[in-house]
Protein backbone atom coordinates (compact mmCIF):
# COMPACT_ATOMS: atom_id res chain seq x y z
CA UNK A 1 0.00 0.00 0.00
CA UNK A 2 1.18 3.51 -0.86
CA UNK A 3 0.52 6.25 1.70
CA UNK A 4 0.12 9.61 -0.03
CA UNK A 5 0.70 12.90 1.75
CA UNK A 6 -0.99 15.42 -0.53
CA UNK A 7 0.05 18.99 0.32
CA UNK A 8 -1.33 22.34 -0.73
CA UNK A 9 1.59 24.63 -1.59
CA UNK A 10 2.76 27.39 0.75
CA UNK A 11 1.17 30.82 0.85
CA UNK A 12 2.07 33.02 -2.11
CA UNK A 13 1.91 36.70 -3.01
CA UNK A 14 -1.35 36.21 -4.96
CA UNK A 15 -2.87 34.15 -2.11
CA UNK A 16 -2.12 37.05 0.22
CA UNK A 17 -3.75 39.76 -1.88
CA UNK A 18 -6.72 37.67 -3.06
CA UNK A 19 -5.93 37.03 -6.69
CA UNK A 20 -7.07 33.96 -8.64
CA UNK A 21 -3.70 32.35 -9.30
CA UNK A 22 -4.56 29.43 -11.53
CA UNK A 23 -1.85 28.81 -14.12
CA UNK A 24 -0.21 32.14 -13.38
CA UNK A 25 2.38 32.03 -10.65
CA UNK A 26 3.90 34.01 -7.79
CA UNK A 27 6.54 32.99 -5.26
CA UNK A 28 5.95 32.09 -1.63
CA UNK A 29 5.91 34.97 0.81
CA UNK A 30 8.09 34.94 3.94
CA UNK A 31 5.03 33.67 5.80
CA UNK A 32 4.54 30.99 3.17
CA UNK A 33 8.14 29.85 3.42
CA UNK A 34 7.88 29.62 7.19
CA UNK A 35 4.71 27.56 6.88
CA UNK A 36 6.29 24.90 4.69
CA UNK A 37 9.42 24.87 6.86
CA UNK A 38 7.06 24.03 9.72
CA UNK A 39 5.49 21.31 7.60
CA UNK A 40 8.85 19.75 6.79
CA UNK A 41 9.88 19.82 10.44
CA UNK A 42 6.55 18.26 11.40
CA UNK A 43 7.14 15.40 8.97
CA UNK A 44 10.64 14.97 10.40
CA UNK A 45 9.37 14.96 13.98
CA UNK A 46 6.96 12.17 13.03
CA UNK A 47 9.82 10.21 11.49
CA UNK A 48 8.29 10.22 8.03
CA UNK A 49 10.61 8.98 5.32
CA UNK A 50 9.37 9.49 1.78
CA UNK A 51 10.33 7.21 -1.08
CA UNK A 52 9.23 9.49 -3.91
CA UNK A 53 8.09 13.09 -4.42
CA UNK A 54 5.81 14.68 -7.02
CA UNK A 55 4.51 18.17 -7.69
CA UNK A 56 2.90 20.20 -10.43
CA UNK A 57 5.24 22.15 -12.66
CA UNK A 58 4.21 25.50 -11.13
CA UNK A 59 6.93 27.47 -9.40
CA UNK A 60 5.05 27.69 -6.11
CA UNK A 61 4.74 23.92 -5.78
CA UNK A 62 8.38 23.36 -6.76
CA UNK A 63 9.48 25.93 -4.18
CA UNK A 64 7.25 24.31 -1.55
CA UNK A 65 8.66 20.87 -2.28
CA UNK A 66 12.21 22.16 -1.85
CA UNK A 67 11.45 23.32 1.68
CA UNK A 68 9.58 20.13 2.57
CA UNK A 69 12.35 17.81 1.44
CA UNK A 70 15.08 19.88 3.08
CA UNK A 71 13.42 20.33 6.45
CA UNK A 72 12.08 16.77 6.67
CA UNK A 73 15.50 15.29 5.80
CA UNK A 74 14.19 13.66 2.65
CA UNK A 75 16.58 15.12 0.11
CA UNK A 76 17.85 13.09 -2.84
CA UNK A 77 14.74 10.98 -3.35
CA UNK A 78 13.22 10.61 -6.84
CA UNK A 79 11.22 13.75 -7.66
CA UNK A 80 9.03 14.39 -10.69
CA UNK A 81 6.93 17.33 -11.87
CA UNK A 82 3.68 16.80 -13.74
CA UNK A 83 1.59 19.57 -15.30
CA UNK A 84 -1.54 17.43 -14.99
CA UNK A 85 -1.85 18.29 -11.30
CA UNK A 86 -1.67 22.04 -11.88
CA UNK A 87 -4.32 24.34 -10.46
CA UNK A 88 -7.49 25.06 -12.42
CA UNK A 89 -6.92 27.49 -15.27
CA UNK A 90 -9.09 30.61 -15.02
CA UNK A 91 -8.43 31.65 -18.59
CA UNK A 92 -8.50 35.41 -19.12
CA UNK A 93 -9.28 35.86 -15.41
CA UNK A 94 -6.04 34.19 -14.38
CA UNK A 95 -4.21 36.58 -12.07
CA UNK A 96 -7.30 38.75 -11.57
CA UNK A 97 -8.82 39.51 -8.19
CA UNK A 98 -11.01 36.77 -6.74
CA UNK A 99 -13.88 39.21 -6.41
CA UNK A 100 -13.87 39.99 -10.13
CA UNK A 101 -14.39 36.36 -10.99
CA UNK A 102 -16.15 34.66 -8.08
CA UNK A 103 -18.29 37.59 -6.91
CA UNK A 104 -18.61 39.44 -10.21
CA UNK A 105 -18.81 37.48 -13.43
CA UNK A 106 -19.68 33.96 -12.31
CA UNK A 107 -22.82 34.84 -10.30
CA UNK A 108 -24.23 36.30 -13.52
CA UNK A 109 -23.70 32.98 -15.28
CA UNK A 110 -25.36 31.13 -12.39
CA UNK A 111 -28.12 33.75 -12.05
CA UNK A 112 -27.27 33.96 -8.37
CA UNK A 113 -26.34 37.38 -6.96
CA UNK A 114 -24.99 36.19 -3.63
CA UNK A 115 -24.06 32.54 -3.95
CA UNK A 116 -21.28 32.80 -1.35
CA UNK A 117 -23.67 34.14 1.29
CA UNK A 118 -26.40 31.60 0.56
CA UNK A 119 -23.97 28.67 0.51
CA UNK A 120 -25.51 27.50 -2.77
CA UNK A 121 -22.16 26.72 -4.30
CA UNK A 122 -22.07 25.42 -7.86
CA UNK A 123 -20.65 21.99 -8.50
CA UNK A 124 -17.12 21.83 -9.89
CA UNK A 125 -18.56 20.84 -13.26
CA UNK A 126 -20.88 23.87 -13.24
CA UNK A 127 -18.04 26.15 -12.17
CA UNK A 128 -15.73 24.85 -14.89
CA UNK A 129 -18.46 25.34 -17.48
CA UNK A 130 -19.03 28.92 -16.33
CA UNK A 131 -15.32 29.79 -16.43
CA UNK A 132 -15.12 28.27 -19.91
CA UNK A 133 -18.08 30.40 -21.02
CA UNK A 134 -16.73 33.72 -19.73
CA UNK A 135 -13.10 33.20 -20.77
CA UNK A 136 -12.25 35.48 -23.67
CA UNK A 137 -8.72 34.16 -24.24
CA UNK A 138 -9.60 30.57 -25.12
CA UNK A 139 -7.35 29.19 -22.39
CA UNK A 140 -9.90 27.77 -19.94
CA UNK A 141 -10.46 24.02 -19.88
CA UNK A 142 -13.69 22.12 -20.25
CA UNK A 143 -14.69 20.05 -17.23
CA UNK A 144 -13.83 16.90 -19.18
CA UNK A 145 -10.31 18.18 -19.86
CA UNK A 146 -9.82 19.44 -16.31
CA UNK A 147 -11.14 16.40 -14.47
CA UNK A 148 -9.45 14.01 -16.88
CA UNK A 149 -5.97 15.44 -16.39
CA UNK A 150 -6.35 15.58 -12.60
CA UNK A 151 -7.56 11.99 -12.34
CA UNK A 152 -4.92 10.58 -14.68
CA UNK A 153 -2.12 12.59 -13.08
CA UNK A 154 -2.69 11.37 -9.55
CA UNK A 155 -3.52 7.83 -10.67
CA UNK A 156 -0.28 7.51 -12.64
CA UNK A 157 1.80 8.82 -9.73
CA UNK A 158 0.25 6.34 -7.34
CA UNK A 159 0.59 3.40 -9.75
CA UNK A 160 4.20 4.27 -10.55
CA UNK A 161 5.00 4.50 -6.85
CA UNK A 162 3.32 1.19 -6.09
CA UNK A 163 5.24 -0.51 -8.90
CA UNK A 164 8.49 0.90 -7.49
CA UNK A 165 7.70 -0.49 -4.04
CA UNK A 166 7.24 2.95 -2.45
CA UNK A 167 5.50 3.09 0.92
CA UNK A 168 5.24 6.84 1.50
CA UNK A 169 5.12 9.59 -1.10
CA UNK A 170 4.68 13.35 -0.82
CA UNK A 171 2.78 15.29 -3.50
CA UNK A 172 2.44 19.09 -3.69
CA UNK A 173 -0.50 20.46 -5.64
CA UNK A 174 -3.10 23.25 -5.42
CA UNK A 175 -6.16 24.10 -3.37
CA UNK A 176 -8.92 23.78 -5.95
CA UNK A 177 -7.25 20.81 -7.63
CA UNK A 178 -7.00 18.90 -4.35
CA UNK A 179 -10.59 19.72 -3.41
CA UNK A 180 -11.86 18.62 -6.82
CA UNK A 181 -9.84 15.41 -6.71
CA UNK A 182 -11.09 14.41 -3.28
CA UNK A 183 -14.67 15.02 -4.40
CA UNK A 184 -14.10 12.91 -7.53
CA UNK A 185 -12.74 10.07 -5.41
CA UNK A 186 -15.70 10.23 -3.04
CA UNK A 187 -18.68 11.72 -4.89
CA UNK A 188 -21.02 11.23 -1.91
CA UNK A 189 -18.99 13.44 0.41
CA UNK A 190 -19.15 17.21 0.79
CA UNK A 191 -16.62 18.94 -1.43
CA UNK A 192 -13.81 20.40 0.72
CA UNK A 193 -13.24 24.14 0.36
CA UNK A 194 -10.64 26.60 1.63
CA UNK A 195 -7.84 24.13 2.28
CA UNK A 196 -5.06 25.93 4.14
CA UNK A 197 -1.65 26.50 2.61
CA UNK A 198 0.66 23.76 3.86
CA UNK A 199 -2.24 21.50 4.84
CA UNK A 200 -2.02 17.75 4.29
CA UNK A 201 -4.69 15.49 2.83
CA UNK A 202 -3.97 11.82 3.38
CA UNK A 203 -4.76 9.23 0.72
CA UNK A 204 -3.87 5.56 0.45
CA UNK A 205 -3.57 3.55 -2.74
CA UNK A 206 -3.51 -0.19 -3.35
CA UNK A 207 -4.25 -2.29 -6.42
CA UNK A 208 -5.69 0.59 -8.39
CA UNK A 209 -7.96 1.91 -5.64
CA UNK A 210 -7.72 5.07 -3.55
CA UNK A 211 -9.04 5.66 -0.07
CA UNK A 212 -9.46 9.13 1.41
CA UNK A 213 -8.27 9.75 4.95
CA UNK A 214 -7.98 13.03 6.84
CA UNK A 215 -8.52 16.11 4.66
CA UNK A 216 -6.67 19.39 5.08
CA UNK A 217 -4.83 18.48 8.27
CA UNK A 218 -2.72 21.21 9.89
CA UNK A 219 -1.32 18.85 12.53
CA UNK A 220 2.10 18.51 10.88
CA UNK A 221 2.51 22.25 10.55
CA UNK A 222 1.49 22.81 14.16
CA UNK A 223 3.99 20.20 15.30
CA UNK A 224 6.73 21.81 13.21
CA UNK A 225 5.87 25.23 14.63
CA UNK A 226 6.40 23.86 18.12
CA UNK A 227 9.75 22.42 17.06
CA UNK A 228 10.81 25.83 15.70
CA UNK A 229 9.61 27.60 18.84
CA UNK A 230 11.48 25.21 21.14
CA UNK A 231 14.64 25.51 19.06
CA UNK A 232 14.61 29.29 19.57
CA UNK A 233 14.20 29.02 23.35
CA UNK A 234 16.88 26.35 23.86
Amino acid sequence: MVEIYLVRHGKTMFNTIGRAQGWSDTPLTAEGERGVMELGLGFKEKGLKFDRAYSSDSGRTIQTMGFILEYSDNQNIPYKMDKRIREWCFGSFDGGYDGELFDGVLPIVFDEKDWRATGKFPTDEELARAIYEVDTAGWAETWEELSGRIMSGFADMAAESEAAGAKNIVVVSHGMTIGSYVKMLQPDMERPYNLDNGSVTHLSFENGKFEVGEIGSMAYRKLGAEVMKNAKTD
